[in-house]
């Protein structure tokens, strides 16, 4: 299944995107695309809906993060070796994890807002591992277990306040919008090898982002495993897994976001996002 929400931010109803590429709602069957659907029965339960049963969404309701009530935004780094090369950075012998606040969680077409203060913001497209099992130092052959489903996520990250402002990464990730999830939650079983999936990011129409999944250096189920070995993952939470190489930072001369831009991201199977870039107003 591919799962949506659609409507005005923070009033969201859930739905499911038809065989047809339809938008159909869910709000007469489920409250909402919440974490305790993620459990596979759950899931299992709402395959068997009849979705032409359902009724269409107008074509053009807007859509908002594909989940509700995410408890955590866990970030992987440097997981792709040629974006460690680009970042001036060594390959790292573990996953470099920290955290995104969840208040930077907005809808796929969505604006990005400029923070206050920006000088360098830049784009990452990542694969978003949705978890659907609660998991506690889970073994890496039981990791898949655990996962619910896959999303698009853009780690929209302000440089200067990740690299330049001392402590942790966390503060150049978490301004408001720089998180956009969706279109679509995509359950596991619809895709086919997570390992060989198609990540693009272009801005302007220009690509700058070109890559694999195949060429992560720690794959899903290390990376599941790992994160549990830290900290218990909940229904509901989501991990994204690092960046291919071509963010702003690495280019020659660098090259970030302004005010006019558009960010337009796709992973294969899982949609696609778009972006619009804004100046911050009081």
């Amino acid at each position: 299944m591919k799962l949506v929400r659609h409507g005005p931010a923070g009033q969201e109803k859930p739905g499911l995107l038809d065989a047809a590429g339809r938008v159909r709602d869910l709000s007469a069957v489920i409250d909402d695309i919440s974490p305790e659907l993620l459990a596979p029965a759950q899931l299992a339960e709402l395959a068997t809906l009849d979705e032409s049963s359902l009724p269409l969404v107008p074509a053009d309701a807007r859509l908002g993060p594909p989940l509700a009530r995410i408890g955590k935004i866990v970030c992987v780094g440097l997981n792709y070796a040629d974006h460690a090369k680009e970042s001036g950075l060594p390959v790292p012998a573990e996953p470099v994890l920290f955290m995104k606040a969840t208040s930077a969680i907005s809808g796929p077409f969505d604006p990005v807002i400029l923070p206050r203060g920006s000088s360098k913001t830049d784009w990452e497209v990542e694969l978003g591992v949705v978890i659907g099992s609660k998991a506690q130092y889970v073994e890496r052959a039981e990791a898949m277990d655990y996962v619910a489903g896959y999303c698009i996520v853009n780690d929209v990250s302000e440089r200067s306040f990740q690299l330049e402002r001392g402590g942790q990464w966390d503060k150049g990730k978490s301004a408001d919008t720089f998180a956009p999830i969706g279109p679509w939650l995509v359950t596991r079983d619809e895709v086919a090898d997570v390992a060989d999936l198609q990540l693009r990011l272009s801005v302007n129409g220009e690509l700058r982002q070109q890559g694999n999944t195949r060429t992560m250096i720690f794959s899903i189920e290390e990376i599941v495993s790992y994160v549990s070995q830290f900290m218990t993952l909940n229904p509901g939470d989501v991990i994204s897994t690092g960046t291919p190489p071509g963010v702003g930072a690495g280019m020659s001369p660098p090259q970030f976001l302004k005010p006019g831009d558009r960010m337009t991201l796709s992973i294969a199977g899982l949609g696609e996002q778009t972006q619009d870039v804004q100046a911050w107003q009081r």
